[in-house]
Parts: C-alpha cells; sequence; structure tokens
C-alpha cells in the first residue's frame, strides 16, 4: 500500500505567505517614498528661503546705494532717509537683517571683506544668505532690523548710514 502524504496541515498556506510578503514590501516601498518625498519637500523649502531672501537683500542694498548717493551727491547733505518696504515673511518664515562691518563678512562666500554687507538670517529654517553693499570709503553701515518696513537713515552729523525699524 503506497501512502500519501499529509497535506491537510499545510494546505493554503503558499497564498497566506504570499499575501503577507506583498503588504510588507508594499508598506516598506510606500514608507520610503514617503521619507524620500519629505526630505525633498524640506530642501526645496530651503532652497526657495534662500532664494527670496537674496532678492530681498538685493532690493535692500540697491536702497541703501541710493541713500549713499543721496548723501554723496550733495554737498550739504543733512538728514536723508529713505523707507524700504520688505515682505514680513519669505516662504513662510520671518527673517532678521543685520549690517555688518567688512571684516565680518569675509567669512561668507563670495565675499572678500573689502565692503560691509548684509546678513539675512531666517527665524524658523537654518538659512542665511549675505549680500554684499557698496557704499563710500569711509561710511559706516549698522543696525539690526526684523522683516518688514525698513528705514534707512543718513543724519548727517557723521558719515554713518543706519538700518532701523520704521513705524509699523
Amino acid at each position: 500500500m503506497i501512502r500519501r502524504p499529509d497535506h491537510t496541515s499545510d494546505r493554503g498556506m503558499s497564498i497566506a505567505l504570499t499575501h503577507v510578503l506583498t503588504i510588507g514590501i508594499t508598506t516598506i516601498l510606500i514608507a520610503m517614498l514617503l521619507m524620500a518625498g519629505s526630505t525633498m519637500l524640506e530642501s526645496e523649502t530651503e532652497r526657495s528661503t534662500e532664494t527670496a531672501l537674496e532678492t530681498v537683500g538685493d532690493r535692500l542694498a540697491g536702497d541703501i546705494d541710493n541713500v549713499d548717493r543721496m548723501v554723496a551727491g550733495g554737498e550739504n547733505a543733512s538728514n536723508v532717509s529713505l523707507i524700504s518696504d520688505q515682505p514680513r515673511t519669505v516662504a513662510s518664515t520671518g527673517y532678521t537683517i543685520a549690517a555688518l562691518p567688512g571684516d565680518q563678512c569675509q567669512e561668507a562666500p563670495l565675499l572678500d571683506g573689502s565692503n560691509p554687507c548684509l546678513e539675512l538670517d531666517a527665524t524658523s529654517t537654518d538659512v542665511t544668505v549675505y549680500v554684499p553693499v557698496k557704499i563710500t570709503d569711509g561710511v559706516v553701515l549698522e543696525g539690526t532690523v526684523q522683516s518688514g518696513k525698513i528705514e534707512i537713515v543718513y543724519d548727517g552729523s557723521g558719515s554713518r548710514i543706519e538700518l532701523t525699524e520704521a513705524d509699523r
């Protein structure tokens, strides 16, 4: 008598095992896809913040240059004041602007320390941008302000241009 193997205990096992493995592999792939998408979104947010801060810095540097040229062009330049209206947020984050002397700008990328610069620092992300400012030799640029309306002031008593927060 030939004996038949007992398949009753293994019956249907390969189908269940295939389903479990398929669900497990699919879950792992979806989790990896979500993590990669999250990393890409964070990278794009930092890049858009950096670009927006560079744009704000360039506009503000242009306004500072305008004040400097008004002072240099007038023989009896007394008080010159210009309000530069900048956005309060860029890429959903606030930022601060600090005027730095040239010797503090030499560590910034692409700056050699010969000119003062603006340091724009985003508050909720780790993004800092440096923008050079061309002003007349001997004129000192100083001040730290929050985003928004910024007043650029030359008071006429010395060779100093100051950044202050304008009345909001």
